[in-house]
């Protein structure tokens, strides 16, 4: 018997999911052998590759589902017809949730949904739990060794990483030492099990073996990042071993790149990860692992689940109002929406596609730590009374094109989504000096980051800049970012005579990407009482040889070498 057309493209959608899904993970699977090899350039396109799998697959999809219904696409009957059938479909799936976030970018294509239609597309109240599904084993227990290091070694045993370590029981009776103060310090008496998930979590030169420690009943994080050493043998060691909330949270930081994690069953994993890291957002789980749709679905019920339970209004974040973009946010969700503004002020010269483009290059670049994540939105709807009147009226008049009214309703067409952080500037004349301090150094740490990330901001006021919640600068202003190699520094050429010396403009040319790091100090903005930490410490990102010296790094291809934990943290390297 002949499917109806209902049913014909809700399977055909599932088809294209999976499809997708065998494709993402095919990419994924690569890591293990892009960090046995050291294949770094490799893995880094295989990041890219991944990252614009999901559109290229949704477009086939939809194309597939447009000539099932030609003329009648449209018809939102037919689409509930179908919604029923996909999620028949999706009973027992082990990836429902996924295969609904990728349902519904389909309907949104074909209707340019504004808000959510719970006719046509999977909506909070009507998602699959993924908890109630047969959840694929992802964690296994660890037979307890008489000691603790000789726990650890099994643990290190248990992983075929591809390269052989360098000396197991040395890097076990590190981590052992660790774990054994660390215990004492909490006042537990011993280790109850340790359970490690299967799945080993690859990111730029690090293999990450994920797990948790239940000692006196506690749960513990247990984090082990494994590094090639820097001998002339290919052999692997312990770098570090984490375990605490804040330790791993910096790990799976939104400041970071996503992850390489063959996942069967997703759910499983993110659960996982949230009893590790309880402050972590579901979704900010789901988009460490690459699932960054997913993790777009999850974080907007968050925002309509927050928006339900309380009575905030949207209102002006808390900054210098920016050129490019307004920026707002709700008061007790750590998240700030930014809006492209119709025009731009002066000096700013850029274009809203330029705009896009920024943040288009930072979603596919390697974020070092420094730089927040970003996630797009089109089409939200929002009570019209959820909005501070103040705020209202002056998005409505600076961004006229992208914020409108429709009744009691506002609609967005577009938006990006970051973290919120505690503006530099702010943060700067709010903490007392030992942590203003502590955050102007981190600052130069933060520009000499993103030199080494091949990135220069461009617009380097403090403003621009943010401190997050453990206290780590970064940067979250794009519209001026590009790459390094893009610019040209110079030294500031000397006046020749009274004439030049005292000319209030440049009385030698300047091309559009010359920068002179000499005034980079003067261009940030510090306090005055400030600025003598900044230079103690960074004085060399005001020669230009320092720029000029990165420029020449990145072009012999040597990757990043930046870890998401401090230096502290490692253990002595024996090579």
């Amino acid at each position: 018997m002949t499917d109806s057309p209902a049913a014909d493209a809700a399977r055909h959608i599932e088809e294209g999911f999976e499809t997708y899904h065998a494709r993402f993970q095919e990419i994924t699977r690569r890591a293990a052998q892009r960090f046995a090899q050291q294949a770094w350039a490799e893995g880094t396109q295989d990041d890219r590759e991944r990252l614009a799998l999901y559109e290229k697959h949704v477009q086939q999809t939809l194309r597939r589902v447009r000539r099932i219904f030609e003329s009648n696409v449209e018809n939102r009957d037919r689409w509930a017809e179908v919604r029923t059938a996909y999620a028949e479909r999706l009973i027992g799936h082990p990836k429902a949730e996924l295969a609904e976030t990728f349902y519904n970018s389909i309907t949104r294509r074909v209707f340019s949904t504004v808000g959510v239609d719970p006719l046509i597309e999977f909506v909070a109240d009507g998602l699959t739990a993924p908890e109630s599904i047969h959840a694929a084993l992802c964690s296994s227990l660890v037979t307890l060794g008489p000691t603790t290091a000789d726990t650890v070694e099994s643990v290190l045993q248990a992983y075929d990483l591809g390269v052989p370590f360098e000396d197991i029981g040395r890097d076990a009776h590190l981590v052992a030492e660790r774990i054994e103060s660390h215990l004492g310090e909490i006042g537990a008496d011993g280790i109850d099990h340790v359970e490690m998930l299967e799945a080993v979590f690859y990111r730029n030169k690090g293999a990450y073996l994920i797990g948790r420690i239940v000692a006196s009943g506690t749960i513990i994080p247990f984090a082990l990042p494994v590094l090639h050493t820097d001998g002339e043998d290919d052999v692997l060691r312990v770098d570090t071993v984490l375990l605490t909330s804040n330790a791993l949270s910096m790990v799976f930081s939104f400041t970071r790149s996503y992850f390489h994690v063959v996942c069967p069953q997703p759910w499983g994993v993110v659960r996982f990860l949230k009893t590790l890291m309880p402050r972590k957002r579901v979704a900010e789980l789901y988009i460490s692992l690459g699932f960054t749709k997913h993790g777009k679905t999850e974080l907007y019920r968050d925002l309509c689940a927050h928006l339900a339970r309380t009575d905030e209004r949207f209102e002006a974040a808390r900054g210098t109002p920016g050129m490019v973009m307004r920026v707002f946010t709700l008061p007790g969700f750590d998240v700030v929406f930014k809006i492209i503004k119709d025009r731009f002020d002066p000096p700013k010269q850029t274009t809203r596609a330029e705009v896009m483009k920024k943040y288009r290059f930072v979603m596919l670049h390697d974020r070092v730590g420094r730089l927040a994540d970003v996630q797009e939105y089109e089409h939200l709807e929002f009570p019209r009374n959820r909005f501070d009147p103040n705020l209202l009226e002056e998005l409505l008049n600076v961004a006229g094109q992208t914020v409108r009214l429709d009744g009691e309703s506002v609609v967005i067409e577009h938006l990006y989504t970051e973290r919120r952080v505690t503006p530099l500037n702010l943060y700067l004349g709010e903490m007392d000096d030992d942590a203003a301090r502590e955050a102007v150094i981190d600052l130069g740490i933060t520009i000499k980051d993103l030199a080494a990330a091949n990135i220069f901001p461009g617009d380097m006021l403090v403003k621009n800049f943010g401190v997050t919640r453990q206290g780590r600068v970064i940067f979250y202003d794009y519209d001026e970012l590009d790459l390094l190699s893009a610019f040209t520094f110079r030294a500031l050429p000397e006046a020749r005579d009274e004439f030049e010396q005292m000319s209030a403009e440049a009385w030698f040319h300047v091309a559009p990407n010359d920068v002179f790091p000499a005034e980079i100090g003067k261009f940030l903005g510090l306090p005055a009482r400030l600025r003598p930490v900044f230079l103690r410490h960074h004085d060399n990102l005001l020669n230009p040889a320092f720029w000029r010296s990165m420029q020449a790094w990145h072009r012999t291809d040597e990757p990043v070498d930046l870890f998401p934990y401090r230096q502290s943290q490692r253990f002595p390297s024996t090579s």
